[in-house]
């Protein structure tokens, strides 16, 4: 997950600024790109450029969100307070309320989120072991 481009931050909220305004860079240039909202295509070639806009959004946001595991790992002290069950169901029930009211289909990121949670112990496992080796 880590970028050699920030290889040379030793803030993390430097690293957080830098991909905010990545993450601003990104959504001007969908807009510059002039990829129409869902609603406005007219062709294949509209929807295609909207969804791979929104694919590169997410991934932005994956690195973002794998940042703050990161964090995690550094912070916590011993090694078995990676794995936080009561968290892992607090973070999913968030989700699944989350997707309710945005009247996603049921059940739509149960297995997204359980999925993107377990990779993300997974990952915060290998960093603690990382910043403690």
């Amino acid at each position: 997950m880590r970028s050699a481009a920030y290889g040379d931050i030793a803030d993390p909220s430097q690293l957080f600024s830098r991909l905010e305004t990545l993450l601003r860079l990104k959504a001007r240039t969908m807009t510059e790109e002039n990829i129409p909202p869902a609603k406005d295509c007219q062709s294949m070639s509209d929807v295609r450029k909207g969804v791979d806009a929104i694919d590169q959004k997410l991934v932005d946001l994956l690195v973002a969100r794998f940042s703050y595991m990161d964090a995690a790992a550094r912070i916590k002290n011993t090694r078995h307070l990676v794995r936080d069950e009561t968290r892992k169901a607090q973070v999913l029930a968030n989700v699944r309320r989350l997707a309710e009211s945005a009247a996603l289909p049921a059940g739509l990121t149960d297995q997204l989120w359980e999925s993107l949670v377990e990779a993300s112990i997974a990952y915060e496992f290998d960093e603690w072991d990382n910043h403690r080796a």
